[in-house]
């Protein structure tokens, strides 16, 4: 792993001098063990991997073809490099992308008791992360105090390799051991103890250190990329039950597969420190320094020494102190050692757990960035831990052995890696990797001080307050609840306002983060929802605790304006971020009538900390208000359209915010609207003057009529204009009421004349405003301000939209509240809200509709919506205007299952917060019968008299926190049915989304809106943190409750944070991207390997956007024709998807579908069976049969089925797949085509014809209406049909001779073709939009030349591929990245745009192939 921890050594002086650097220094040094943790071997091969596709050396892959450097490094560096300087700018990316290149080299390690061995490593590693490899190898893994020599010289272990003189390839280097401490003897025992659970997944199920579940190497049965090709004849293919097309049982246990396999043989019963500890002060003085007890498994005890030499048993008993060393003696420099020698079970068991643990691919064990929790778990296995029983009740955080001497001030922490260094790419690297390393160490600390806070562990700040008002500190963490405080947002919607504003707060934050201001700081912020509670977890601003809030406030307003107050300082400073988040600028005035001018909403804080910085907080209303959810005051009323939609509906508080994806989307709409008026108008003046040029021989009053004319004319268009600008906002909706019924391919040619058109337009505009002539001047402005006017720009000379975030506020106090420029940012505010209905929402189902995005459950919905700025807020219109398409059905249940489960989340949480510690689980499976079960009256499992006598307890707690959080007698939650239940969520639906729900019971909403209680109950526990037993719920059971105290394992906290992001390897990816869509495949690749490893860099191992980045890798081997390499990357993916996102992500669909096709063409057919059906029972859990994904699926299985000949299976799973896609893409659609022509050829197999006949004929019908008589495709499809006809005819002609009893009743051979793998390849790749292109190396050459000469006309190119006989991927990269928001299970939706591209039919003929849909990598969100 490139560690670029100081890319040369001067850095670390650098951090040292200057008050903050100690601290820095050691964050990012001590960090570097885990954030590196393991990763050494994985990147041996990841780092392998790419500099194979370097040609393995070691100059950087850019710098081959010089021109390609500066392509995309001054990409990179020009928002940093300004314009005087680029040259130097140019020389210096290219050092800084040689600097950043490593060198690998090979090493050979010996040390006492290890067979010698080559390590190969980078010149960028620290000497650390070798420490790391040893303390991970089988052969090494038990020794932890050790350290490392290079001809005698102890090496450091934050030096970087390439640092260390006479460190070469082939250098041997020595494993010394080294004394023990204290500190190294508690190390040691606490790494024997991870060893021994490194096996036991019961730490991922209880969500501790990182630890996440993955099961791809089970359902593989091993590591596919071991196994040999397997010849299809010895394979059993028959899918299980519950995954057949039209089964409707939805078994749970599946899901986690071989569970009991999981757990390693037990090596030892009991391993503890010992009662004697401390060892005494004599003691002390012989080199003891901890003592340990011990019990084999055959059942002996022993009382263990840790003395500096190593460890030695000693003569104690449980009632004896003899610290004598006992017989035989025993000293050993590694437990492991030791245990080995007293206990031969103990010796035997643990080699066997060794030989498990290697077998585990490292990305199994690896620690993920944040931690992933599952919904499902096996009953738990509780042994006995005295280290885990340590660690629950210390206050360590996880890693403070680090750090010496204290906890960790996160603050201080948080903003010195923001100071850090950014001015060249090594400096950046280190910059993100510490941020992010922070970050994620903020995250985890604060997830586990808040769930200490609601459980009651930690004490309040003020703990004479009512427990809702308390605020709590831990860990140096400042934690709050989300209650209203203080009564603080009386006028907001009390507890309503007080729960929302945490989230709100955070989006602010995020944006302020996202823009990474030098000298404004904000506060390390973590959002965590926890047993029904809301916590917000926040970092300490310095001094902020020794004085009152009112004196530290230097700008903005503590009390909702009344008194504002404002800084010169921030002024300076917000005026920056104000530009780039569309802040507009606005003044107010203070209780004293001053006017205060101010860069950000009212309540926006800005606090001068005792470290000199400038904090700003409470940045809940950074993005403008969203008026169709605000009490309308007389003046400022919506628009009829919005009236129509019923806008504006109440809301249970007035923090409603439109989010920063929509005011961006806004506002590029709009520019485009005013670039074409601006430009329409520019080209009338010029041919006004061309006019004049040419009249000029003729009269003034002609002239004059003329230009009047002209200027009549002007106008006219000018009116013209307005009307089109109407048009081009609504555009959408237009196109919806039609039901999308205008012709695909007029609508792509118009979008791309579109596309030119606009690009011309902003070329003239930018023209305009950069002309010098005087007499231009005057008709230039007058232009401007009219193209202005007409998008609602605020300045008359440029195009300016932006917010002021304080109108519709009744609290603020504006400066000239009757002036016409606040009526404009008014209206503005309006029309962004009005943009978001009419425009943004038709955009998302215009997306469903051709099929560009399929979310396939509530949270990929999700992710579509906030990617288009869509709040959730909006989802009740969003699933009425889904109602109106029944082609995309599927999307309106996934929105009415959201709905519901977003209403039982708000429902959860108050009924949560009212319930007893000790009736927890009891509470919630009583609450999941009456949400789930269809058994009238379930019985709670606990008796009022119970309860009467807990109560009766309490009272005399008063303190008590728990009972004071709410004072209902918690009984309430025992009088819950599911009438009474479903009653509300009906009606929390209505009133909060403004959509009616038909339905008054869990079966009514399941038979109606298609839902499945599986999916209903994965929902439910994803998004209220519950985790339930592992065991098959009977769900539809009808004269019992489903659910029991004991199903209820456990609650976990649901976090929100932010995302800190790798800015160079998006850089490295997006231009890689550009590559592949000229079609410079290899050099694309290139870059996207060089993304990877920068991305390794910042991330560490495991990340979403590393996940994303593999997947891209592992398709583009594959287009390259490169199987095995693809398979390797793609297993990767899958793994990688697995452990962060979750076993059942929708991502983590996709993942298993691609990794199917790659193992299928690596020939391990029955590997691609499983996997497929993997996908496939995952995606049935998420959502159910009826979805566009489960047809590809289908079409996926069917084929593979067909080429190991089990035709009756793969007719079953062709079927299914023929009935969605004609369901989901029209009777006439291609894919509809192709599913009939897959029908066709597997009951030829079978020998029925005549069914063949049948489905051949009808694809024919299709392609000869859609594509012509001419095509390709018809041709071959008439040939099938002629085949086949004669086959009908032959056979009827023996079945004829048969019924008349004639003699001869010796078939002619029939001819059925047995499908060869490769012919099912070739067709799996067509439904997986992937297709041969054949192009001659010529056509290539003249195909750039021309791309070249276009470049200039046209920003987007279309994408061809290099080498002569290579692959291109469509609707592959619809979003290659998962991290991007729409679903990317759309990812291996088949071949999308079909029928758009009439020319891009299948069998290796020709494609016309779209550019590439761009493949960013984004947070997700």
């Amino acid at each position: 792993m490139a560690g670029i921890s100081g890319a040369d050594d001067n850095q670390h002086s650098d951090h040292d001098s200057g008050q903050k650097g100690t601290v820095n220094k050691d964050m990012i040094d001590q960090g570097a063990p885990r954030m590196n943790g393991h990763v050494p071997t994985v990147e041996t091969n990841g780092i392998a991997d790419s500099e194979n596709s370097s040609s393995g050396s070691s100059t950087p892959t850019s710098t081959r073809d010089g021109q390609k450097t500066e392509e995309n490094e001054t990409e990179k560096t020009n928002g940093e490099v300004k314009e005087g300087e680029t040259k130097e700018g140019d020389a210096k990316t290219d050092q800084e992308i040689v600097l950043i290149q490593d060198t690998g080299f090979t090493v050979s390690i010996t040390g006492p008791g290890i067979e010698m061995f080559e390590l190969p490593v980078s010149s960028m590693e620290l000497v650390q992360e070798i420490h790391q490899v040893l303390m991970d190898r089988e052969d090494t893994c038990h020794r932890t105090c050790f350290s490392i020599q290079l001809d005698g010289l102890t090496l450091d272990n934050f030096a970087e390799l390439k640092s260390i003189d006479g460190l070469k390839e082939g250098s041997q280097i020595k494993v010394i051991e080294e004394p023990y401490t204290v500190r190294e003897a508690r190390i040691h025992v606490r790494h024997v103890r991870d060893l021994l659970k490194s096996v036991d997944p019961g730490d991922a199920y209880n969500g501790f250190d990182c630890n996440s579940l993955s099961f791809l190497n089970i359902i593989t049965a091993g590591d596919i990329l071991e196994k040999k090709r397997q010849p299809p004849t010895s394979l059993d293919c028959t899918p299980p039950d519950y995954i057949m097309p039209n089964s409707k049982e939805r078994p749970l246990i599946p899901l986690h597969p071989g569970i009991k396999e999981q757990r390693g043989p037990q090596c030892i019963k009991v391993l503890t420190y010992s009662g004697w500890n401390p060892p005494p002060g004599n003691r002390r003085m012989h080199g003891d320094l901890l003592y340990l007890y011990v019990v084999t498994l055959e059942d002996k005890k022993y009382h263990v020494t840790a003395s500096t030499r190593g460890f030695f048993l000693n003569q104690s008993t449980e009632d004896d102190f003899n610290p004598k060393a006992a017989q035989p003696k025993y000293l050993s420099h590694s437990l492991i050692d030791l245990l080995n020698q007293i206990s031969p079970g103990f010796k035997k068991n643990f080699s066997m757990l060794l030989k498990k643990r290697a077998q585990k691919h490292p990305f199994e064990r690896v620690p993920t960035p944040y931690q992933v929790y599952s919904w499902m778990a096996p009953q738990p296995h509780h042994h006995i831990d005295y280290i885990r029983a340590e660690d629950a009740f210390s206050t360590r955080l996880g890693y403070e052995e680090h750090i010496p001497g204290q906890t960790r001030d996160w603050n201080e922490e948080i903003q010195t890696t923001r100071e850090l260094s950014k001015k060249n790419l090594p400096e950046r690297l280190i910059r993100e990797r510490a941020i992010f390393k922070v970050h994620s160490d903020f995250v985890a600390a604060a997830t586990r001080g808040a769930m200490a806070v609601i459980d009651g562990n930690v004490m309040a700040i003020n703990p004479g307050e009512e427990a809702k008002m308390q605020m709590f500190i831990w860990n140096n963490i400042f934690f709050s609840l989300g209650f209203d405080v203080k009564d603080h947002y009386k006028d907001f919607g009390g507890d309503a306002a007080a729960y929302a504003a945490p989230g709100s707060d955070l989006q602010g934050v995020k944006a302020y983060f996202g823009i990474d201001p030098e000298n404004l700081y904000t506060l390390g912020t973590v959002v965590i929802d926890y047993k029904g509670y809301r916590v917000t977890a926040q970092s300490i601003i310095p001094g902020i605790l020794e004085r009152e809030q009112e004196q530290s406030v230097v700008y903005g307003s503590v009390d909702f304006g009344k008194t504002v107050v404002t800084n010169e300082k921030y002024r300076e400073l917000l005026q920056k971020t104000a530009s780039q988040l569309k802040i507009r600028p606005h003044k107010v005035l203070n209780n004293k009538d001053e006017e205060i001018e101010l860069f950000s909403s009212i309540e926006c804080k800005g606090i001068v900390g005792n470290d000199q910085r400038y904090y700003v907080l409470d940045l809940l209303r950074t993005f403008p208000p969203d008026a169709n959810f605000l009490p309308v005051k007389e003046g400022d009323e919506l628009s009829k359209e919005m009236k129509e939609h019923g806008y504006p509906r109440d809301h249970r508080h007035k923090l409603a915010c439109l989010r920063q994806e929509l005011i961006e989307a806004f506002v590029e709409n709009r520019y485009v609207a005013f670039v074409r008026h601006a430009a329409f108008q520019f080209q009338q003046l010029q041919l006004l003057k061309q006019n004049k040029v040419k009249d000029t021989d003729n009269k003034v009053t002609d002239t004059d009529n003329k230009v009047k004319d002209g200027d009549n004319k002007v106008i006219e268009k000018h009116a013209e204009k307005e009307a089109e600008k109407a048009v081009l906002e609504v555009k959408s909706p237009e196109k919806l009421v039609n039901g999308s019924a205008e012709d695909p391919v007029q609508t792509a040619q118009a979008q791309l004349e579109n596309d030119i058109a606009t690009e011309e337009a902003k070329k003239i505009v930018e023209t305009l405003t950069g002309t010098d002539s005087q007499t231009f001047e005057e008709n230039t402005k007058d232009i401007v301000k009219k193209a202005g006017k007409a998008v609602g720009s605020l300045s008359d000379t440029e195009f300016n939209v932006t917010f002021n975030p304080d109108v519709f506020q009744p609290h603020v106090k504006h400066a000239d509240p009757e002036s016409e420029m606040l009526k404009r940012e008014k209206q503005l505010v309006k029309d962004a809200a009005e943009f978001l209905v009419l425009h943004q929402i038709p955009t998302l189902i215009n997306d469903c509709l051709d099929h560009t995005s399929s979310p396939i459950d509530g949270l990929t919905l999700t992710e579509a919506m906030h990617n288009r700025g869509i709040n959730m807020r909006y989802l009740g219109k969003v699933a009425e205007m889904f109602s109106k398409y029944p082609c995309v059905s599927y999307v309106h249940s996934i929105a009415i299952g959201e709905l519901i489960n977003r209403a039982i989340k708000h429902l959860f949480k108050t009924y949560m917060q009212g319930v007893d510690m000790m009736s927890l689980s009891a509470a919630i499976s009583h609450f999941l019968n009456c949400f789930l079960g269809s058994y009238a009256s379930p019985h709670a499992q606990v008796t009022p008299e119970e309860l009467q006598s807990k109560t009766a307890k309490r009272k005399s707690k008063k303190k008590n926190k728990q009972s004071t959080v709410f004072s209902i007698d918690n009984t309430e939650w025992l009088s819950e049915t599911p009438k009474t239940l479903w009653k509300k969520i009906v009606d929390e639906v209505d009133e909060y989304y403004g959509y009616t729900l038909e339905c008054d019971s869990v079966d009514a909403a399941t038979e109606k809106y298609n839902l499945h209680r599986a999916a209903l109950l994965r929902m439910f526990c994803r998004t209220c943190g519950v985790q339930i037993l592992l065991r098959e719920y009977h769900l539809d059971s009808r004269n019992k409750q489903i659910f029991y105290e004991d199903d209820i394992i456990n609650a976990f906290p649901i976090v929100k944070h932010l995302h800190p992001k790798a800015t160079d390897a998006y850089h490295f990816f997006t231009s890689g991207q550009n590559k592949i869509q000229q079609g410079l495949l290899r050099e694309g690749y290139e870059l996207i390997s060089e993304a990877l490893n920068l991305l390794n860099n910042v991330y560490g191992a495991m990340h979403p956007e590393i996940a994303a980045c593999l997947r891209l890798l592992a398709r583009l081997n594959y287009i390259m024709g490169e199987y095995g390499e693809a398979l390797s990357f793609q297993q990767r993916a899958v793994l990688m998807s697995e452990r962060v996102l979750g076993i059942d992500h929708p991502n983590t669909i996709t993942e298993y579908a691609h990794l199917a096709l790659y193992c299928f063409a690596n020939n391990q057919v029955s590997s691609s069976l499983k996997l497929m059906y993997r996908a496939r029972y995952l995606a049935l859990l998420c959502f159910g049969e009826e979805h566009p994904e489960v047809a590809l699926i289908d079409s996926n299985i069917g084929l593979i089925l067909h080429a190991v000949e089990e035709y009756e299976l793969s007719l079953r799973f062709l079927e299914q797949a023929l009935q969605l896609n004609t369901k989901y893409f029209g009777v006439k659609s291609l894919k509809v085509a192709m599913s009939y022509h897959l029908v066709a050829r597997t009951h030829s197999c079978r020998g029925d014809f005549r069914a063949a006949l049948l489905s051949e004929k009808e694809a024919f019908a299709i392609y000869r209406q859609t594509l012509g008589e001419d095509h390709e495709r018809t041709k071959e499809s008439s040939e099938c049909l002629k085949h086949l006809t004669q086959q009908a005819v032959v056979f009827q002609k023996k079945m004829n001779e048969i019924y008349k009893g004639e003699k001869s009743i010796t078939f002619p051979p029939i001819q059925i073709q047995t499908p060869s793998l490769s012919s099912v390849l070739d067709t799996l790749n067509v439904i997986n939009g992937i297709v041969f292109v054949q192009i001659s190396h010529d056509d290539i050459e003249k195909f750039k030349q021309e791309m070249t000469k276009r470049t200039t006309d046209q920003k987007e190119l279309p994408e061809i591929t290099a080498s002569g006989d290579a692959k291109t991927s469509d609707s592959d990269n619809a979003n290659t990245s998962a991290v991007d928001g729409a679903p990317s299970c759309q990812d291996c939706a088949c071949d999308n745009k079909l029928p758009s591209e009439p020319a891009q039919l299948v069998n290796g003929d020709m494609k016309l192939q779209e550019p590439l849909p761009e493949v960013t990598v984004t947070e997700g969100r």
